[in-house]
């Protein structure tokens, strides 16, 4: 039986790392996000290099859309092993800047969806009794900065919910795991906005999202008596 992964908000940086990762040691890998055919361009990598990989089109924050995706994998690919929620929702703005339409919809991705998307998961891990639901976070989901009111809500929200969600799965042999990044990742959109990326890239001061990727691949296949439920990573100089 295929060994098969799902990476919920397979963006260009960290989600595509994430597929690479788990492809690399073995595992079915299955990307989804708004728009799926951005992700051909990663399944043809994993693909050339001997992995398995699919891509699909999601709106993670769509109940119907994510109950389709997760029945489609479970029925034509394989059972799931693992499933990571990394939907990005990182719109900076100030509190008098934020209406009601943006505030909903920040929370609809970082917290609705992440919500959507671990339901799922644990509905079908409980049955079997085993599996890992693994949840990206921020600086935000710790505490909030100025010009990031909304997202910081949302994003401590989900980490809220996943805390409960833990808690709930741990009796059921299923690891729900939250990781903290708590430093600027190596993304076009980190190279044009800091001034001194270059020098902070030469000083190993930027997270290298394939780096990163194998803390996913570790959490997700820790024995069970020493799981982890919150990791935080930062380069080795970031203030914190």
């Amino acid at each position: 039986m295929e060994k098969t992964v799902l990476v919920m908000g397979a963006g260009d940086a960290i989600g595509s790392a994430i597929m690479r990762a788990f492809a690399g040691v073995g595992y079915t890998v299955v990307g989804a996000r708004r728009n799926g055919e951005k992700l051909q361009p990663v399944v043809d990598e994993i693909v050339r290099t001997g992995g398995k990989a699919h891509g699909f089109s999601c709106d993670a924050r769509n109940e119907e859309q994510v109950t389709e995706l997760f029945a489609k994998i479970e029925n034509d690919i394989g059972p799931l092993d693992s499933v990571v929620f990394n939907v990005g929702a990182n719109v900076p703005m100030t509190m008098l800047d934020t209406d009601t339409r943006k505030f909903t919809k920040i929370w609809e991705m970082a917290t609705l969806a992440g919500f959507l998307t671990g339901q799922a998961a644990a509905r079908l891990m409980s049955e079997r009794g085993q599996g890992s639901i693994i949840f990206t976070g921020a600086t935000a989901s710790m505490r909030g900065a100025a010009g990031f009111g909304a997202f910081a809500s949302a994003k401590g929200a989900l980490r809220n919910m996943v805390q409960s969600l833990a808690r709930e799965m741990g009796p059921q042999n299923v690891h729900v795991a939250h990781v903290v990044i708590d430093a600027a990742v190596d993304t076009e959109w980190i190279k044009g906005m800091l001034p001194d990326y270059e020098a902070r890239k030469a000083n190993d001061g930027v997270v290298n999202p394939d780096d990163l990727a194998q803390n996913y691949v570790w959490l997700h296949e820790q024995p069970r008596n020493s799981w982890t439920f919150e990791l935080d990573i930062r380069p080795w100089n970031e203030k914190w």
